[in-house]
């Protein structure tokens, strides 16, 4: 039976306080200002004191207006008629398509048990040779993207989104300006991966308390297609704007700060939500990309700091591209031995040679006297960043080693490389005129 309230103990921002009993937390309420209703969300029990987050904003709201518990938490429907559609924060549709009711799901659940988890051990190519060659996705890896404001990190997810070879793509769009919102959106429709794509987006102009659902909304549908046997990425975009959310809500709600003013939960609340990249043994996987821009390109500020011991590694995007140095996928070595017998050997002798090349730069630019192999090694560098690093280079795994053979053979003998010498018996390039 729904609990009906008809007096409001206090207003502030845009959380309201009722006396209500037997309620729990997370719980779904509407509030009804005369014509118009609009949902909220129990954010704090104190005994019979209820504290409730308004969607749409405490704008208007009287302390005699209704406030009636549904009883359940938030929910959002999952069906196949998901696939190709927009909504927002609370499940309600952006792309002015239908409302979805059937078979709703309860989000934010727990994280699966890890006794019903499998250790990760299938790749995620993504054509992207930064990724797929020097630090491979993983399937149910959870990463995240440590990026400075201004970075291209929204194109770089529109083509993993696009070119990923997984059955769905879930993106969660937190804080999004209106413009990347409609480039995510007119990107997959063109590109044609819209119709495997389920977007859940909030805007910046969206009510805070929306932003925090995104991710559990996005993360919900996920689970419940990869028990149906899908392989899931699930793509998210800002988890700092998330976690400022986070801040403004517990400020609303009088929580003692913690560092820099971030709820003491921080860690916590987004654990929970990373911990659900899983690989489920006979059926499909959720796997996590998720943004994770650093104020000041400060990796110490609270976010990336807490993000980093959650994770299993990192993507480093500066200068639009991914970083070689700071950049780690913990879980490659799951999947790269299996890929071709060169991958390791060569990953790891190009990585070697490019750091080497980074001190040559560096006696360059202080005007020391350049040696025949420091030529070697600039040449080497400008090929690998223009040929490997850069992001619009889109080519499969087993042309990307090709050619970073052929990188090296343009540069170096095959005794200096340091590579294994029955592996360069096999595998460097022949000259034409051999």
């Amino acid at each position: 039976m729904q609990k009906v309230y008809s007096k409001i103990e206090s207003i502030v921002g845009n959380v309201i306080t009722v006396r209500a009993k037997g309620v729990r937390n997370s719980e779904l309420a509407i509030v009804t200002t005369g014509s118009t209703q609009s949902y909220a969300n129990v954010i704090k029990l104190d005994n019979d004191l209820v504290s409730l987050q308004v969607f749409s904003g405490a704008q208007g709201i009287s302390t005699g207006d209704q406030v009636r518990f549904l009883g359940v938490p938030m929910r959002v429907s999952y069906t196949e008629n998901l696939l190709g559609r927009v909504f927002d924060g609370t499940g309600t549709p952006r792309d002015n398509g239908p409302k979805l009711s059937d078979n709703m799901i309860d989000i934010g659940g727990p994280a699966v048990n890890p006794a019903k988890r499998i250790i990760p051990r299938n790749m995620i190519r993504t054509g992207i040779p930064m990724i797929d060659v020097f630090n491979t996705l993983v399937e149910s890896q959870k990463l995240p993207i440590f990026s400075v404001s201004g970075e291209p990190y929204n194109e770089l997810l529109a083509r993993i989104a696009m070119q990923a070879e997984v059955d769905l793509i879930v993106l969660g769009g937190m804080g999004l300006k209106y413009d990347d919102y409609l480039f995510f959106k007119d990107t997959l429709e063109s590109s044609g991966a819209m119709s495997r794509t389920i977007m859940f987006i909030h805007t910046a102009s969206d009510p805070t308390v929306e932003c925090m659902l995104v991710p559990d909304m996005a993360l919900a549908v996920a689970e419940k297609f990869a028990l149906d046997g899908k392989k899931v990425l699930v793509l998210l975009t800002d988890m700092t704007n998330f976690a400022d959310a986070m801040k403004e809500m517990a400020i609303t709600m009088d929580q003692v700060p913690s560092n820099r003013g971030y709820p003491g939960d921080l860690y916590s609340s987004l654990a929970s939500r990373y911990e659900k990249a899983v690989d489920f043994e006979g059926a499909g996987s959720v796997t996590i990309l998720a943004v994770t821009t650093m104020p000041g390109d400060d990796v110490t500020h609270p976010v990336p700091d807490n993000t980093g011991y959650i994770t299993e590694g990192q993507y480093y995007l500066k200068g639009g591209r991914i970083e070689p140095f700071g950049s780690l996928s913990r879980l490659k070595q799951q999947v790269n031995k299996d890929t071709r017998d060169d991958h390791r050997s060569l990953m790891d002798g190009m990585i070697k040679l490019y750091a080497s090349y980074k001190e040559s730069v560096e006696k360059k630019s202080m005007g020391f006297m350049m040696t025949e192999w420091d030529d070697k090694l600039l040449k080497y560098g400008r090929l690998f960043e223009t040929e490997l690093m850069d992001l619009s280079v889109n080519i499969p795994l087993e042309q990307a080693l090709d050619l970073g053979w052929e990188i090296l053979s343009q540069c170096f003998e095959p005794n200096e490389t340091g590579l294994k010498s029955d592996l360069i018996l096999s595998r460097w390039p022949k000259k034409l005129n051999d």
